[in-house]
């Protein structure tokens, strides 16, 4: 399962691994230890917190991927940056993402060509759960993309 994780990003490893009915659950975090304010690129390994963030990823053998990875607050140090604190970035998502960009990519090429009611339905056969109005959000957030 790891080396599912590094697909990912080559900086991540597997905590833990749940397999349930209908989701599979894996713990993982960063093995990096020095980040960069996002405001002021100063460098920083100084931790003032972690919490998990869920993410969805693609499904595996028709269960729903669950990513919870282990996020990082940290200080920056930088006594002219206008932040006190910032949060680790993790590259396979958004800054407040909740499905990793393989993920994001595989929903908008099933639901470009049909409509949103048959694409939710297609992809919670699949294991994805995604609402319909969430599809056309995403549709709309990346039109820009299309020819």
């Amino acid at each position: 399962m790891n080396a599912l994780i590094q697909l990912l990003d080559k900086n991540y490893e597997l905590y833990d691994c749940r397999i349930k009915e209908s989701d599979i659950i894996m713990e993982i975090g960063s093995k990096t230890n020095r980040f960069f304010c996002p405001y002021c690129s100063q460098p920083s390994d100084r931790v003032h917190s972690c919490y998990q963030r869920e993410i969805q990823d693609l499904p595996i053998r028709g269960k729903r991927t669950i990513l919870l990875v282990t996020t990082r607050k940290l200080f920056c140090d930088n006594p002219e940056c206008q932040k006190k604190t910032f949060s680790e970035r993790h590259p396979f998502v958004s800054i407040k993402g909740k499905k990793t960009a393989r993920l994001e990519n595989a929903i908008l090429n099933k639901s470009v060509d049909v409509s949103s009611i048959s694409a939710s339905k297609l992809l919670a056969s699949e294991g994805i759960r995604i609402s319909k109005s969430s599809i056309c959000a995403m549709l709309k957030k990346n039109a820009g993309d299309c020819g």
